[in-house]
This record gives C-alpha cells, sequence and structure tokens, in this order.
C-alpha cells in the first residue's frame, strides 16, 4: 500500500489558490477560537506548514475525493520517521479521528486545530500520546461548498460547508456501498491504520436541551463482550466524570421516541453504512461526537476538543487493556457459528436523567396551526424514558467459505479495497453448495442516497451441484473482517451489497415465450405434470382475474416447467452452509 507524503508543497491545490488567498498560521490560529472555521485551502495550508515544521507531524494525501483534490490525513507520532509511520500505527494504539463528514458542521475541524496548537505549545509530550491521526476534512467537495445560510437551525460559525458531497452524497451513508471515490481512499486509509479507537465528529440537530456535548456509541448487543465492557463499563463512566471536571455534562444523542424527550429518547442503531458502524465491523471502539446545533460555535468547539483530548489520555493510559480487548474481541467472532442482524429496538424502558427545557404548544402566527416551542428560560431535571436494548431479528448460519462469481467486479472491487483476502478459480470446478434463490422483494419508491434500496427481502437456500469458473472467487471466513464480509453478503442484512442494488440484474427475467407457440407446449407440460394443472384450477376458482388472463395462466405454466430459466432470482453468492 503506498501513501503520498506531502512535505513543503501545496501543489495538489493549485486549482482554487486563486479562489482564496491563503492565511498564514498565526492568524489563523487567532480565529479558531472564535466564531470562524477555516476554509479548505486555508485548513490544509496549516496542515502543511505543520508537516513543514514539525518531524512529529506527517501529512499525507491518502487519495482522491470526488471533487477532484485530494483527501489528507495527519499523523501524530514520536518517531518523526515517514517511512515507518503507518507500520507504527497499525503495531500501537491509535486514535483516527473524522472530521468534516458533514462539512457544515466544522466543529471538529476547528477541535483539532486546537489541540494541536496546545499540545505543540506544550513541548509536544510526544511520549504521552498514542499514535494520533487526523482527517482534516473528508468531505472535500462539502468544504468547497460554502456559504452562510445552508444550515437554518445552527449557531455559527459565521460560514461553513454542506452535507453533501460533490455528487451530492451524505458521505456518512457511503461507507458500505462506496458510491463516492472518498469511500474508497477512506477505506485505504483505514485498514492501513487499522485504529483501535475511532471518532467522527457532528453537530445535531432536533429537541432543545441544555446539553452542548453528546455522543453515540456502538450498539451493545452488535459488539464483542470484550469490547462491550471495555466501552460501556470503563471507557465511557471514566469520560464522563473526567469531562464533569470540564464542566460537560455527557450524555447519550438525543434520538427522540416521539416528539419530545420527556416522552422518550433510545440508543442509536450505528449500521454499517455509517463512518462509527463501519468501524465496530473491525473491532475498532467508535464514538460519534454530536455537538448541539442551538450552541454557539465557539462553546461546541470547546466541548468537542475536551472529548477528544480525554479520549486520547484514557487511550494512552489504557493501551494495553484496548489492544487486549480488540484481540478478545477477534477471537470471540471466530469461534460464533451464527451472524444476527436486523436489529430491533425493544419496548423495554430503563430511564436517564435529563436536563432540558420546558414546552408548550402555542398556536403559530405562519400556520394558525400548534407548533411546538421550547423555553429555555424554563429548564429542568428529571428522569426521561431510556430505551436502550435492541435484539436481532433475523441470523444466518457463518460458512467456512464464500464463492462469488467473478463477473460481480464492482463488489469485488470493494472487497479488495478493505482488505478482504480471495482466493480466484483456476480451473472451471463442481462443487455441491448451497445458492440463494430470492422469493419476493420490496424497494423503496423514492431514491435515497443514490440506490432504491431493497427494504424488504425473502429468500431460500438450496442445495446444489454447482458449476464453478475459472476467475470465480473464494472467501475464506477464517479473517478478522469476517464480520464486514457477513455483512455486505449475506443478502438480509440491512446493508448487505443486495440491499444496495449490485445484484439487480439477477431480479429480471430474460426469456419469455410466444402465447400462440407455447399453447401446444402447455397443453404437453400439463399432462406431464398433473400437480401444475390442479394448481392451476385452484387458482382459477380463486382469483377471478387470473381465470380472466391467458397470459397469466400461460406464464403459471411456463413458470412451472423446465422452460423456466434456472437463473431467474438466483443470486451469484454461494455458502457451504444451508440454513
Amino acid at each position: 500500500m503506498i501513501f503520498s507524503r506531502i512535505k513543503n508543497k501545496f501543489c495538489s491545490l493549485s486549482t482554487v489558490s486563486a479562489l482564496c488567498s491563503l492565511l498564514s498560521v498565526q492568524f489563523l490560529s487567532a480565529q479558531w477560537t472564535e466564531n470562524t472555521s477555516p476554509t479548505y485551502p486555508e485548513l490544509i495550508n496549516y496542515f502543511q506548514q505543520l508537516d513543514k515544521e514539525h518531524a512529529e507531524v506527517e501529512l499525507y494525501a491518502m487519495g482522491d475525493s470526488d471533487y477532484g483534490l485530494p483527501i489528507y490525513v495527519c499523523i501524530v507520532n514520536g518517531s518523526g520517521d515517514s517511512l515507518k509511520t503507518f507500520e507504527k500505527a497499525r503495531n500501537n494504539t491509535t486514535v483516527l479521528i473524522n472530521n468534516a463528514i458533514h462539512a457544515g458542521e466544522p466543529d471538529g475541524v476547528n477541535a483539532c486545530l486546537i489541540w494541536l496548537d496546545n499540545w505543540i505549545k506544550n513541548g509536544k509530550k510526544t511520549k504521552n500520546l498514542p499514535v494520533i491521526a487526523i482527517i482534516p476534512a473528508y468531505n472535500v467537495g462539502g468544504m468547497m461548498n460554502r456559504s452562510t445560510n445552508s444550515r437554518a437551525n445552527q449557531d455559527g460559525p459565521a460560514e461553513y460547508g454542506f452535507r453533501g458531497n460533490a455528487q451530492n452524497l451524505d458521505l456518512n451513508r457511503d461507507f458500505i456501498k462506496m458510491d463516492s471515490k472518498n469511500a474508497f481512499t477512506f477505506a485505504k486509509l483505514y485498514h492501513g491504520l487499522d485504529p483501535d479507537v475511532f471518532v467522527d465528529t457532528h453537530v445535531s440537530n432536533g429537541a432543545d436541551y441544555q446539553y452542548t456535548l453528546t455522543y453515540i456509541s456502538s450498539m451493545k448487543e452488535r459488539l464483542a463482550p470484550s469490547i462491550r465492557t471495555l466501552t460501556y463499563d470503563q471507557l465511557i463512566p471514566s469520560l464522563t466524570k473526567s469531562l464533569k471536571k470540564k464542566k460537560w455534562d455527557l450524555i447519550p444523542y438525543v434520538e427522540l421516541m416521539k416528539e419530545t424527550p420527556e416522552e422518550g429518547i433510545h440508543a442509536f442503531n450505528d449500521l454499517p453504512r455509517y463512518a462509527m458502524g463501519y468501524a465496530a465491523l473491525f473491532d475498532a471502539i467508535s464514538f460519534t461526537v454530536e455537538t448541539h446545533m442551538l450552541k454557539p460555535f465557539p462553546q461546541r468547539v470547546k466541548a468537542t476538543h475536551d472529548f477528544i483530548d480525554d479520549l486520547i489520555v484514557y487511550t494512552y493510559s489504557n493501551a494495553a487493556a484496548i489492544e487486549k480487548a480488540r484481540l478478545e474481541a477477534r477471537a470471540h467472532w471466530q469461534k460464533q457459528k451464527t451472524f444476527s442482524f436486523k436489529y430491533e429496538l425493544t419496548d423495554k424502558k430503563d430511564s436517564i436523567q435529563f436536563k432540558g427545557f420546558e414546552f408548550s404548544k402555542p398556536l403559530s402566527p405562519v400556520t394558525g396551526l400548534p407548533r411546538l416551542k421550547y423555553h429555555q428560560d424554563k429548564p429542568y431535571t428529571k428522569y426521561v424514558p431510556y430505551y436502550q436494548t435492541y435484539v436481532p431479528k433475523d441470523s444466518a448460519n457463518i460458512p467456512e467459505y464464500i464463492i462469488l462469481g467473478g463477473q460481480c467486479a464492482e463488489v469485488i472491487e470493494r472487497l479488495k479495497q478493505n482488505g478482504i483476502a480471495m482466493h480466484v478459480l483456476n480451473n472451471d470446478t463442481l462443487i455441491p453448495i448451497s445458492r440463494e434463490r430470492v422469493a419476493e422483494f420490496k424497494s423503496a419508491s423514492k431514491p435515497y442516497e443514490g440506490h432504491f434500496y431493497h427494504n424488504q427481502l425473502e429468500s431460500n437456500y438450496e442445495f446444489a451441484d454447482q458449476d464453478f469458473k475459472k476467475g470465480d472467487i473464494l472467501i475464506d471466513l477464517n479473517q478478522y473482517q469476517r464480520n464486514f464480509i457477513l455483512s455486505v453478503l449475506i443478502s438480509r442484512a440491512e446493508d448487505s451489497y443486495f440491499r444496495w442494488n449490485f445484484f439487480d440484474s439477477y431480479l429480471q427475467q430474460k426469456e419469455y415465450f410466444s402465447p400462440y407457440v407455447f399453447e401446444e407446449k402447455a397443453l404437453e407440460i400439463l399432462e406431464q405434470k398433473p400437480w401444475v394443472k390442479t394448481e392451476l384450477e385452484e387458482m382459477k376458482k380463486a382469483n377471478k382475474s387470473f381465470a380472466e388472463s391467458s397470459w397469466e395462466q400461460l406464464y403459471f405454466i411456463y413458470k412451472n416447467s423446465d422452460l423456466f430459466e434456472e437463473s431467474y432470482y438466483l443470486l451469484p453468492i454461494f455458502m457451504n452452509t444451508i440454513e
């Protein structure tokens, strides 16, 4: 894996230099604690200067974004040896911080600048750090699409980027389907580092409440026991205590059950499509920081900074425990015989102390209808319902291996980018194996992030002697990326490649018949298969429209004959187990 080290250069941003004059590091430093966030050229220029002036800071151009400019990662380490930085990250405890995936939410951008500034001013105590990797701004296109008015409810900064990237994709829904160049670059970066701790920085929307700082942690039920125990029993209580000393109350992200917090909040389902859900597939301890949109920008930045700073301190102090938990997690998954998915929130109700604001529903002078109004002059502290228990509604047996048709180039490309080890079949081979045939599916009526997502799926598994061709791909499940493989190749899983339309061509019938020619053949089929004739007559009695349609009747006979194409609804994903 090759990474491009950028030292003493700004050539990659030369195409936009005429659009925005570069400010000095000193001028920017005076601004990022105020209501200002840097433009993308200003931001990268600052990191360029750090790379130039400090051996412990290294800036890498990791690959393309959809905007045409590279995505960078800055690595803070104690060795100053650029040839060993990524090796050092993989072999040591590493924290990866991702900023501006939604470029209109730049709190993490400023927070990391402040953290770096303080670290330098305090004498660069690199021996007291894990390896720190910072993506200055992931959504390059969104950063370049800068305005003052695209986030109507947010208190600052004065200017900011846009949620969508250059393709108008929400990149925080793209980590599985990988429609963007950004996602391919991120996968190379992520697996190059294999971070132990991952943080994605955001700004929330939704209800009004007293908190500035909220967080999302990975769903308990989807975590290996060692990661779950460390995250929920040790790390979160430690952060809650340390941040309290800095005057921050830390509370889970306020995801509403209904309209207001008093009616209940619930834990977030971090599916693999999201940054932190993706990282959790590889047993990283993952967080999303969500500061509150109605709090002033400098206050939100300070809260984000303090969360990151305390998390870095915890990671350094507990590096051995974190590494041990990850190793145990990977061993845990290899022992599992089934893979659970389709997690749904239960009605099990806990409670959580919540600092909110009273609300009322006066008539709106705009619509004349009742509107929700929070009263910031009437704060309260009370216990509210908290729903945090999920249960899986589906599961699949885990095979020893999966065989994927070699023609599935887009899928194979994504598997390779995520470091999946694969074996290419060298000869045409007949293998007894389980194959999946779709029974029924339904899709969204409107596109979601560029896809008509398949939100319902029923399928059956059948055992057959399957002909495989030279060039087909065999994937052994005995690798640490096992959860990623299962998440994308078990078709019923929420973020599978099937759900995201990568196998839609197998859902279309290719051969048909001419009714006037098929009539005589239909009679032969009914004589050869009496059960087809019996079922045909029953359907005619039960369904008037069927009885009045010669096409539907002939098609029913055709579909139940040996003439019907075997490949219809048969997916090119094969497993050596039967459910």
